[in-house]
């Protein structure tokens, strides 16, 4: 058989290919073809239309909207989450045969010459559940982007001040400058100006954040009519203080409401002014009126609370909880839990304040040590005890050595996939104990990815490595320990059944 697939995660990074991938190489071993086509961050490489057209069944192993979803309709499809293609690629596979098995091809009356079409569609039973995560993730998807781009971008001006105003204090020098002066009467030669201008370029980049999320939810909704009152809700929430709890509510609201209209029953006459001036004109007036006046004082009420309440935890709590995000980050991988508290970090560090000592960026940097823990570890074990790894794993091993690095869990995702609880469960170990270490020795992180290559902007640089090398070798202990165990029970049952007699 012939089938098409496309493959995308919510950062659109790691598992998008890794899916791909996956399902490439178990259709090549059955003797089937699988064309798959990533919608990852780098942008779609869409499969030719010859191809769709010639393929008996579809694949979507995305959790994101698929983009260009008309292009596959009229074939058997099946609808999975892009981790089921990871670690479940013949099961998936086997779902897709069978759902052409049920829906027979047939050639069109009169064209039997041609390419055939599908009798009947199978309808695609996706659960509400899976749809709101799917919209969700579309919106952080494209968020996560201008996280980078605008955390870095404050995190070197930070460095740049440090250095310009000739200490630790030029952190909090730079924020206290006026922009607009610096701008108007810029020296190209001057540190100090260089540093502002970073500032005020990260600044800017991380206020596309919420109106980002909010507009991309409503995007995943109802397709373009949801784009202006979600980002427009999105900017409300900014304005009246309500952050990202806002964004999630004007996002999804906007989606209903911008698809309700976009669905009314209108005279022909009107239906060239609805997506241009009705939709965008009557979907923003009720986004903004229901943020503006009704949900958004309770939501931005909410959002200071619990800005205060993390600001004001004791040392003790605020070890339990990197304890649990580091647990979090390590226990799926890169799945929806390790992305709840990823999210929960870069949102946080969006809207907390600059200064360098705040609970915030405590938080991030909890979090990616703990990401890095699992591939690092796996790695390490893969080098310390190569007899308990097969050939793959240890050239998987090697690879895991820079994704860990680089902040990539999806790094040990190979080694999950192949023994499940045994790394699972050494994975969350040694990444709470990472996240509890980090806590405690009060590192920070301004920047919100980047792994051992933002070194330099972190805050006590020397709990961030003593907090990764603890929870690696916690990690790679408890890996070699268990698969030890399973190893030695092996062997005895071997010999057992060896030496019973035959026939017996």
């Amino acid at each position: 058989m012939k089938f098409v697939a496309v493959t995308s995660c919510p950062t659109g990074i790691a598992h998008t290919y890794m899916a791909a991938e996956a399902l490439e190489q178990v259709g090549k071993a059955a003797g089937h073809e699988v064309s798959v086509e990533t919608q990852g961050s780098i942008g779609t490489e869409e499969v030719e239309h010859s191809v769709i057209d010639a393929a008996d069944g579809v694949i979507f192993a995305a959790d994101l909207e698929v983009k260009g979803r008309e292009r596959f309709a009229g074939k058997p499809t099946i609808d999975v989450g892009v981790k089921r293609a990871v670690h479940e690629p013949q099961k998936v596979l086997d779902e897709a045969i069978a759902a052409v098995e049920a829906g027979p091809v047939v050639a069109a009356p009169g064209v039997a010459d041609k390419a055939p079409a599908p009798a009947r569609v199978d309808p695609r039973t996706v659960s509400t559940a899976t749809r709101v995560r799917q919209w969700l993730m579309t919106g952080v998807s494209h968020m996560i982007p201008f996280v980078a781009a605008g955390g870095i971008l404050i995190a070197l001006s930070f460095m740049l001040a440090q250095v310009a105003w000739g200490g630790a204090e030029g952190a909090i020098e730079v924020t206290g400058v006026d922009a607009a002066a610096v701008l108007a009467s810029f020296d190209p030669t001057s540190l100090q100006d260089w540093s502002v201008v970073l500032l005020k370029t990260g600044q800017l980049t991380f206020s596309f954040l919420v109106p980002v999320l909010s507009g991309y939810i409503a995007f995943g909704i109802a397709d373009r009519p949801g784009l202006v009152p979600g980002f427009l809700g999105g900017a409300a929430s900014v304005f009246i203080g309500a952050g990202f709890l806002g964004g999630l509510v004007t996002g999804f609201a906007a989606g209903f409401i911008a698809l309700w209209i976009s669905r009314w029953k209108v005279p022909k006459g009107l239906r060239g002014i609805m997506p241009v001036v009705v939709i965008p004109l009557l979907s923003s007036a009720l986004v903004g009126i229901l943020m503006l006046v009704v949900l958004g004082r309770p939501i931005a009420a909410l959002m200071e609370g619990l800005t205060t309440w993390l600001n004001g935890l004791p040392a003790s709590q605020i070890v339990l909880l990197g304890l649990l995000l580091g647990a979090m980050m390590g226990f799926d991988l890169g799945g929806p839990i390790n992305k709840v508290a990823y999210t929960f970090a870069v949102t946080g560090l969006a809207t907390e304040g600059l200064a360098s000592d705040a609970t915030q960026y405590k938080i991030m940097a909890a979090v990616m040590i703990s990401g890095m823990v699992a591939p690092l570890a796996l790695a390490l074990a893969t080098t310390v005890r190569k007899k308990l790894f097969t050939d793959i794993e240890r050239e998987n091993g090697k690879a895991a050595w820079l994704l860990g690095a680089s902040f990539i869990s999806e790094g040990a995702i190979p080694f999950a996939a192949a023994d499940p609880w045994r790394v699972i469960v050494s994975s969350t170990i040694g990444s709470a104990v990472t996240g509890a270490l980090s806590m405690a020795f009060g590192v920070t992180l301004v920047a919100p990815h980047g792994g051992i290559w933002v070194l330099p902007l972190v805050g006590n640089a020397l709990g961030f490595l003593l907090a990764l090398v603890a929870g690696v070798l916690v990690t790679t202990a408890l890996v070699v320990l268990l698969k030890h165990t399973r190893s030695n029970r092996a062997e005895v049952e071997a010999t057992q059944a060896a030496a019973v007699p035959v026939g017996a």
